[in-house]
């Protein structure tokens, strides 16, 4: 699996989600997050938690053993064909800049996208199934 930004989220910020994401992870046999999306989770949580946000956030990735991957010349690639078919203001999925780069991290690993919300659910992108 990959995970997005909004997973993440939910999980620290203990939204009603956050119980089936963690047991999706849990289950999950591989555990992927796109170094760009490690850093808008970075910029999202220390903007509303400081550095208990970090800490936690650097606790849940060890944790859960996610692999984070370097953003490379395919997945730019991959995020910009994202960007084209259902950026924001193109298509009504609507992904943003930080989007892009989960969607490109799962398209290159033939990987299943953990999300919340209704963006990721309006491409082509396999979502995580939640039982």
């Amino acid at each position: 699996m990959v995970i997005d930004t909004s997973a993440i989220v939910a999980v620290l910020f203990d939204e009603p989600e956050r119980t089936d994401f963690v047991y999706a992870i849990a289950a999950a046999s591989t555990r992927l997050m796109s170094a760009s999306t490690l850093l808008e989770c970075y910029l999202v949580i220390e903007s509303r938690k400081q550095a208990l946000g970090r800490t936690e956030l650097e606790l849940f990735v060890y944790e859960a053993d996610f692999k984070v991957v370097p953003f490379d010349k395919v997945q730019t690639v991959l995020a910009a064909a994202a960007w084209r078919e259902y950026g924001k203001g193109r298509h009504s999925a609507g992904l943003n800049f930080g989007d892009c780069f989960a969607y490109a991290l799962a398209k290159a690993r033939e990987e299943p996208l953990l999300f919340k919300g209704n963006d990721f659910s309006q491409t082509d992108i396999t979502p995580v199934s939640i039982t």
